[in-house]
């Protein structure tokens, strides 16, 4: 079997496990990458840029390296190389987990509870939970799902369309250990800036991707378009500027402004200020559902996307 028709059948059963089981409930690899890489830091971490891209190095390398070696060990059977490429696909993705806890603290706000929001929005983003109120809280929900849906989701497709096995796993190690050392604290500024970059660059195309498709898929493409264009350079992240404005747009909500994380206080610029309304609580079911069409449709295109170039390459 061809290598574009193993990465667009085991990507497919991949994302259809993630689907309908969610993440590995026990031994999830992504968890155990994490473990390893925080052991590496222990041992590597100075506060300077050079041990910091060494830290990357070893880590994001050695995954994506044992990944290479597993998908040449089954290149020549195509049952386990699908296999394989399903396995990592179910592995790395996270669409179906994003959606659980976005939904469980969209329940807790629609209950009234906002104690109960406030302790599980950790387990979806990085905010200081107890400075925000509910409709903070929905806010943050919604900006995270948009973001973890490039994240999570089709970065990761992109990846693995174009690297196979190794490029999914490549894709989510540096995109974990962005999250483990990439932030702005006095500890990681200098060690996680490697981290950091080699995620922006990383994410870059997937970015791209999830703000065509969240236009194409939102109900609202003019919006979309409006907003991405406009408020997208605004956002401090290159990539998750272009996602956010285009899910704000399609979903006609304003995102950003005033947020904390971590003890420190940010004011960012407004995304589809003009037009959009604040976000209620309503807005998060509907953003899990534009972020489940969204990754359906990234699977189609990089899949299609895939084959085309192979049929290409036998031309």
């Amino acid at each position: 079997m061809r290598a574009d028709r193993i990465f667009a059948y085991g990507a497919t059963a991949g994302l259809i496990g993630d689907l309908l089981l969610g993440d590995p409930r026990r031994g999830h690899p992504v968890a155990a990458f994490g473990q390893a890489a925080a052991g590496v830091e222990s041992r590597l971490w100075r506060d300077h840029r050079g041990w910091g891209a060494l830290h990357a190095l070893v880590c994001a390398g050695g995954a994506t390296g044992a990944a290479a070696l597993a998908a040449r060990a089954v290149r020549d059977r195509p049952a386990a190389a699908v296999a394989l490429t399903a396995a990592a696909t179910w592995s790395v993705v996270g669409g179906t987990s994003l959606g659980r806890e976005a939904r469980a603290i969209g329940g807790a706000l629609a209950a009234g509870d906002v104690e109960v929001a406030r302790e599980r929005l950790p387990h979806l983003c990085g905010r200081d939970p107890q400075s925000l109120d509910g409709p903070q809280i929905a806010r943050a929900v919604v900006e995270s799902v948009a973001e973890n849906t490039s994240d999570a989701v089709v970065g990761a497709l992109v990846w693995g369309a174009i690297g196979g096995v190794p490029g999914l796993v490549a894709f989510r190690a540096v995109n974990t250990l962005d999250a483990m050392v990439g932030h702005r604290s006095p500890r990681h500024r200098r060690y996680g800036w490697a981290s950091a970059r080699l995620d922006d660059l990383a994410g870059w195309p997937g970015a791209r991707l999830t703000a065509v498709l969240a236009v194409a898929a939102g109900g609202r493409p003019r919006e979309a378009v409006r907003a991405w264009r406009a408020d997208a350079g605004k956002h401090p992240s290159p990539n998750a500027g272009p996602v956010e404005a285009s899910f704000a747009g399609a979903l006609g909500v304003r995102l950003g402004g005033t947020l904390a994380y971590g003890g420190r206080v940010e004011h960012r610029p407004v995304l589809n200020g003009e037009t959009g309304r604040d976000v209620r609580v309503t807005d998060i079911e509907r953003a899990v559902r534009l972020s489940r069409r969204v990754s359906v449709l990234a699977l189609g295109v990089c899949a299609a996307a895939r084959l085309a170039a192979g049929r290409k390459g036998r031309a």
